[in-house]
This record gives C-alpha cells, sequence and structure tokens, in this order.
C-alpha cells in the first residue's frame, strides 16, 4: 500500500509541475497577446509641437489648397474672431505664410472654407463662409478670395458683385463642377436662410440657386459633391431639422430625389459627411454623421441607400466631423469620427463593408472641441497628416496626428487637373488591382466646413498587383493609366 501511495504521490507531482509549465506558457502568450494589443493601440502620433506659434484660439473649418502657387498644398484654417491662417510645412515645421490682412479677416469670424477655380484660370479661389449669428440674417458676408499680382482680393467687395451678397448665416461649403467644364459654382449651406451657388458669369458673381432649384431653406449643416448617381456632380446635404438633400444633376440643373433614394433621414441632424468607396467595388457611397443621433454608413443597392453601418459605428455621439482615408497605408481606408467635448473614434472598413473599431489613445481628444479636420500629406512623405481644428466654445490650440504606418507599407498617390490645370475637385480616382477596384473622390467639400487635399491617396496590400487607375472626370468622360512603380504622387492632366 505504502508503495502504490508513495507512486501516486510523485505522478501526482509529476502532474502538478506539467500543468504549472503549460499554465506559464499560456500566461505569457495571453500577457504578449495584450502587451501587443496595448502597443497597436497606439494608432497616431502627436506631431503638434511642429505647429509654430499654436496659441489657443476658435477655430472652425479646414481647406487644403495651394496658397502661394508654389506647388506645394497648405492647410488653410479659419478663426472665429481670430486670423485665418495658411499653414506650410517648412523647415519640419507648419508656419503660418500669410502676411495679407484681408486674408486674416479676424473681425468677420469665418467658419467654413472651400477652394476651387471659377473662373478657369488653373488657379484655386478661395471661399470663406463668415457667420456672425447662429441662425438667419447675419452682419458680415462672406469672401470670395482671388489673386493678382501674388496678392489677394476679395471678389465680393467689386461694386458689382455686391447685390449678391451671402447675409445669410451659413455652414458648410462645397464646390460644384455641374457642367463638367471645369467651371466650378459653389454651393453653400444656409442655415435659416436659402441656399446660395455662386457661379461666375459675364464676369459677374451671380446667385444662380434658384435656377437650378438649389434654393431650399432649412437648417443646412454639411455638403458632398461628385459622382454619386450620375456621370456628373451631384449633390448630398446633411441638414439638421428637417429631410436631407440629395440632387441628381440633370443637365447641369438639379432634382431632389432624396425621399426617392431613402436617403432624406428626416428625424436625425445632420453634421458631418463624406464620400468613400465602403464595398471597395468601384463606386462611391456616403457616410454621414448625425449629432446625438444615429451615424450612417449609406450604400446604394437596388435604387435605394441602405445603411450598413454596424452597431458601434451607428452609435450616437457629438459628432462634427467626419472623414474617409487611409491612414497607415494598409490599403484599408479608416473612418475618423471628430466628436465634441467626448473621445473621437477610428474605424477600418473592411472588405467585406464591415466596421472594425480601432482602440487607441493618442487623438482622442476627450475634452477637445474639435470642429473640423481635414488630411493631406503636407510633407510629402507619402503618410497622411491630420489637423484637427478646435474651439468653439472654448479656445483650444490646433492639433496634428499622422499615423504609425509600418516601413514595408507602401502608398501611390493620384494628382488629377482638369484641362484648365487646376485640382479637379469632384472627379473619381478608381484603384484597380487583383485584391480590389477602390473608388476615392478628389474632394470638393466635407467632413464639416472642411475641404481636404486634391489628391487620392492609396496605401497598398500585402502582395497586391497588377496595378491600373482609372481617372473619371466631372464630365463623365475616363483615362486609363497602368501603374509601373508604387511609393509616388502621379500628376494625370485631363486632354
Amino acid at each position: 500500500m505504502e508503495t502504490k501511495l508513495g507512486k501516486s504521490k510523485v505522478l501526482f507531482k509529476k502532474m502538478f509541475i506539467k500543468k504549472i509549465k503549460n499554465f506559464s506558457k499560456y500566461l505569457i502568450l495571453f500577457l504578449f497577446i495584450i502587451l501587443t494589443n496595448n502597443a497597436r493601440a497606439e494608432f497616431f502620433e502627436d506631431l503638434s509641437k511642429i505647429i509654430e506659434n499654436n496659441e489657443k484660439r476658435l477655430s472652425y473649418g479646414i481647406s487644403v489648397t495651394d496658397f502661394n502657387m508654389d506647388g506645394n498644398y497648405e492647410f488653410l484654417v479659419t478663426g472665429f474672431g481670430f486670423a485665418n491662417l495658411a499653414l506650410s510645412y517648412q523647415d519640419g515645421k507648419l508656419k503660418d505664410l500669410n502676411q495679407q490682412k484681408i486674408f486674416s479677416d479676424a473681425s468677420k469670424k469665418t467658419i467654413g472654407v472651400a477652394a476651387c477655380d471659377i473662373d478657369k484660370d488653373g488657379f484655386e479661389e478661395i471661399y470663406f463662409l463668415n457667420t456672425d449669428t447662429y441662425s438667419g440674417v447675419k452682419k458680415y458676408s462672406d469672401r470670395l478670395l482671388d489673386i493678382k499680382d501674388n496678392d489677394y482680393f476679395d471678389l465680393f467687395e467689386l461694386e458689382k458683385n455686391k447685390e449678391n451678397l451671402n447675409l445669410t448665416a451659413g455652414r458648410s461649403v462645397v464646390c460644384v463642377d455641374r457642367k463638367g467644364d471645369g467651371e466650378y459654382g459653389i454651393y453653400v449651406a444656409n442655415y435659416g436662410g436659402p441656399t446660395r451657388f455662386y457661379e461666375i458669369e459675364n464676369e459677374l458673381i451671380k446667385d444662380k440657386a434658384k435656377n437650378l432649384n438649389l434654393d431650399n431653406i432649412t437648417g443646412g449643416r454639411a455638403v458632398v459633391s461628385g459622382h454619386i448617381l450620375t456621370e456628373r456632380a451631384d449633390i448630398f446635404a446633411a441638414n439638421e431639422r428637417g429631410a436631407n438633400f440629395l440632387f441628381k444633376n440633370n443637365n447641369g440643373k438639379f432634382d431632389d430625389v432624396a425621399f426617392d433614394y431613402r436617403l432624406d433621414d428626416a428625424i436625425q441632424n445632420g453634421r458631418g459627411t463624406a464620400l468613400s468607396d465602403i464595398y471597395y467595388r468601384g463606386r462611391l457611397d456616403i457616410l454621414s454623421g448625425n449629432w446625438l443621433g444615429y451615424h450612417r454608413a449609406w450604400v446604394l443597392e437596388n435604387n435605394e441607400f441602405k445603411d450598413i453601418g454596424n452597431k458601434d459605428f451607428d452609435e450616437p455621439s457629438r459628432i462634427r466631423t467626419i472623414i474617409s482615408a487611409d491612414f497607415d497605408n494598409d490599403g484599408f481606408d479608416e473612418v475618423f469620427m471628430n466628436n465634441i467635448a467626448e473621445p473621437n473614434k477610428l474605424f477600418r472598413i473592411k472588405d467585406n463593408g464591415k466596421f472594425e473599431q480601432i482602440n487607441f489613445k493618442v487623438g482622442l481628444e476627450a475634452n477637445g472641441y474639435g470642429t473640423g479636420a481635414a488630411v493631406a500629406d503636407i510633407d510629402n512623405d507619402g503618410v497622411l497628416e491630420l489637423l484637427v481644428s478646435r474651439g468653439e466654445s472654448k479656445e483650444q490650440t490646433l492639433t496634428l496626428y499622422k499615423a504609425i504606418v509600418k516601413k514595408e507599407n507602401k502608398y501611390l498617390r493620384i494628382k488629377p487637373l482638369n484641362k484648365h490645370g487646376a485640382p479637379a475637385r469632384g472627379a473619381t480616382v478608381t484603384l484597380i488591382t487583383d485584391q480590389r477596384k477602390h473608388s476615392k473622390t478628389i474632394d470638393a467639400g466635407s467632413g464639416y466646413l472642411c475641404q481636404m487635399e486634391p489628391v487620392a491617396h492609396y496605401g497598398i496590400r500585402k502582395n497586391e498587383k497588377n496595378f491600373k487607375v482609372e481617372v473619371k472626370w466631372t464630365n463623365g468622360t475616363k483615362d486609363l493609366i497602368k501603374i509601373t512603380k508604387l511609393d509616388q504622387t502621379v500628376t494625370v492632366k485631363q486632354k
């Protein structure tokens, strides 16, 4: 009996030691996974320290354009009672290039901004939307800045244009090439007053909204333009206190078909919006953020838009800006939700159209009063920077973020220029490979009060090959380009 008992004790001891060893292995594996996940949680790095003279201020909208015609893009940052800025990347810093009072314009209280070529001279004019009141009639008009001999001047200050001033409190601005000829009009989403649509006619600035069926009175908030339904520039406008608009381009005029396509979403209060190819199928879908309401990922199926966002994506928040971009160059777009006075959110769009929430710490800005945001490869290194404007009810500094990108990740950037030599805003670029057919818009205005760089930026997936790019211009014509080299910016000129 004693021998058998002794053998049992030895056997039990061996089994116990074995279990301890196995447990230790699993414990080490578990800790490794946890530590790895925590490391991966740092999606962005904070580069705000490179912004020179980054003082606390009230800021809303941001646009990306070539401010000084030197071939490089700058961040144009609006100031609400503070000077507008033109931030250029120079010597490792973001520096304000502006020296002109008419551009700074601290007294006008600017919130929205967009840039596009309205006079077909190959250079983008700048539209500054000023708002000194919440709704209805305002004191200060908007500005429409053109340049001559390196000096900016306001087209609205010319006596011949004063009768068409926008004196209604507005929100977002978008550029629309409605005729497909490279001559842009500017859609102004007003709040509590009629929408404006400015074009040049006989060298005069004219409001064409009424003639184009666009003079709606609503709580206009966010607006985008691009190839949504037709081969020309359509318009989606997200509204507060009323139904959204989906303006279908009908030979240069517009018909509101939001109800027909189930996109009106009348009980929600729109804020940010953006165009994104959610299924990577070669067509643009609509991301729409609603203030304290359900966010939407609208995909066109069987002649109606369906919300395919999952529970985490749709969850209500105090949203301002929504952006779709490939920040980490992995070949999958991310969606950045800029919220005010609560944590921002970030999602990756997977191949199946599913939204995978990304845990991150840097850039959450839980106590930030973020109002606008824009992306651009401002330092030309092939990785996008994200600039967030903050303020509104509390003065705050600007913040700048950049994704932590794996060294092996490659990129491709496509820069379409129309026949006048200006950025082809509203054109659609589609990357075609053995793994995807991925469309992006050349941003004409999106986010909330904002406008992204006029470049289609693609990260490259693992083992991806056979690269082609299709550019669909604003008149619906297409050019197909074969790509033989990555890690470059390809400029495509419309014929």
